[in-house]
């Protein structure tokens, strides 16, 4: 049996968490060691998430833009597009980003070991090369795998996933997206703008429910002029196969309903990657895989902490990377930092972009809390005319007595990249006034946010 490696911090996993863990823990002067079983190096964002499915979209857009060329007087014959070529530019760019990972991870700072950990004891893990490695302090960083589907018929016929989606060579003729979070509603624009027959099945009434009805509408509204058929508040009775494809049945306003595609799509989210740590050996509770924190990022075992999509709960690779450098920090005092989400911000990369921060009205009203709201359309907006980008608007929300403002959303052009103007003003904690006479150049898509701050000042102020 081979000698116990020991170190001051461990850190199992080394995606996004797992690295800020452990350069954060290098900073504090920890002997510190990183652990990572998985086949390829880089964590969930940079492999199956944010940066490939992002160079898809990308490239659906242009090719979008360049078959609507003629609304800006420019001709274009014939777009099409060469798929192979597509998945070749991604591909390289996500080697790219994952060898810097791997260069990151293999730095020297901290010793990096390629194998899979599984607790012996709160203070030791077993690896699959055979070695232990005991540790005074954790973080765990293990991430989230594909959801099983609930439905067992439709694990008879296949289907696609996030991570087969980002592998196809050819792209199907027709497909049926299950789910409308944004992997869902992100990956169904990129299939329907890509010249695939798209259908998307929501069970909720709505499609994006983390985000208020309003932002919901307009992508519903986008997709459906985009030629997606779009069907929502419906419940799932079963999937089959035959010559002629595969067919989701469902109920859908009161009637049996059936489509039937070329490949189904099944987008109805991820669990926690968790299974093979044994975590009861080390008494860290969890609840169906997730693990259990508190807002130290700690576990239910004192010295065992943990970050990222398998603890949540929001599964944002920046969230992830705070979560790590927090759990890090706090491992090595005695007075801790809780997490503070009043920051919390989300994108869906869909066109139009959808970007919230802070509460939406339905938290708001959750909460009780006494707020005044006002928003801005762009279809009225200069800069977004000019891009004909009318879907869509901008809100704000302020608290009605002090005017600070609380949340903020946009729907319309680049809203991943505008929702910053709020982050920043709500990390300030700037009221409405303030916001409202920050100069902002002419004509820019960000100032159309002097709109409802000014509104909203007028509101206050009267």
């Amino acid at each position: 049996m081979s000698e116990t490696k020991r170190f001051e911090f461990a850190v199992i996993g080394g995606g996004s968490a797992g690295y800020a863990a452990a350069r954060t823990a290098v900073d504090e002067g920890f002997k510190t060691v990183v652990i990572e079983g998985g086949r390829e190096v880089g964590g969930l964002c940079i492999l199956r998430g944010c940066m490939p499915t992002k160079a898809l979209l990308y490239a659906a857009e242009v090719r979008h833009l360049a078959k609507h060329a003629a609304t800006w007087g420019i001709t274009v014959n014939g777009v099409g597009h060469d798929f192979p070529a597509v998945m070749a530019r991604k591909n390289e760019m996500i080697g790219d980003f994952a060898e810097y990972r791997h260069e990151q991870l293999n730095s020297g700072k901290f010793e990096f070991i390629r194998a899979n950990a599984a607790f012996i004891n709160p203070h030791t893990v077993q690896l699959s090369n055979g070695e232990t490695v005991r540790a005074d302090r954790f973080v765990i960083a293990t991430g989230s795998r594909i959801s099983r589907s609930p439905l067992p018929a439709l694990e008879e016929i296949g289907y696609l996933t996030s991570d087969s989606g980002l592998a196809l060579e050819k792209l199907p003729r027709s497909i049926i997206v299950l789910g409308g979070g944004a992997i869902a509603v992100e990956f169904a624009q990129f299939f329907c703008r890509m010249g695939v027959e798209t259908t998307l099945i929501q069970r909720s009434e709505r499609i994006l429910k983390d985000f208020d009805d309003d932002a919901a509408k307009v992508v519903e509204t986008v997709f459906r002029n985009e030629g997606m058929d779009v069907f929502t508040g419906t419940k799932i009775l079963n999937a089959t196969k035959s010559d002629d494809g595969k067919t989701i049945q469902f109920e859908h306003g009161g009637e049996e309903k059936s489509v039937v595609a070329e490949e189904i799509f099944f987008a109805l989210g991820r669990s926690p990657n968790t299974d093979s740590l044994d975590l009861e050996q080390a008494g860290v509770e969890s609840v169906k895989g997730r693990i259990r924190t508190n807002e130290f990022q700690q576990t239910s075992t004192p010295h065992i902490y943990s970050a990222g999509d398998c603890c949540g709960p929001h599964e944002i690779v920046h969230i992830a990377i705070q979560q790590g450098e927090l759990a890090a920090k706090n491992s090595n005092t005695n007075s801790p930092t809780a997490i503070d989400y009043r920051l919390l911000a989300s994108v869906v990369f869909t066109d139009p972009q959808v970007a919230h921060v802070g509460l939406t009205e339905r938290t708001a009203k959750k909460a009780s809390i006494d707020y005044l709201t006002a928003d801005y359309p762009f279809e009225d907006h200069g800069k977004s005319l000019i891009m004909e980008a009318k879907h869509g608007f901008v809100k704000l929300m302020a608290r009605r007595d002090t005017g600070e403002i609380i949340g903020g959303s946009c729907v319309g052009p680049v809203g991943g990249e505008l929702i910053h103007e709020v982050i920043v003003a709500m990390a300030a904690r700037m009221d409405a006034a303030t916001f409202a006479q920050i100069p902002h150049y002419h004509p820019t898509l960000a100032e159309i946010w002097t709109y409802p701050a000014e509104d909203l000042a007028e509101q206050i102020g009267s």
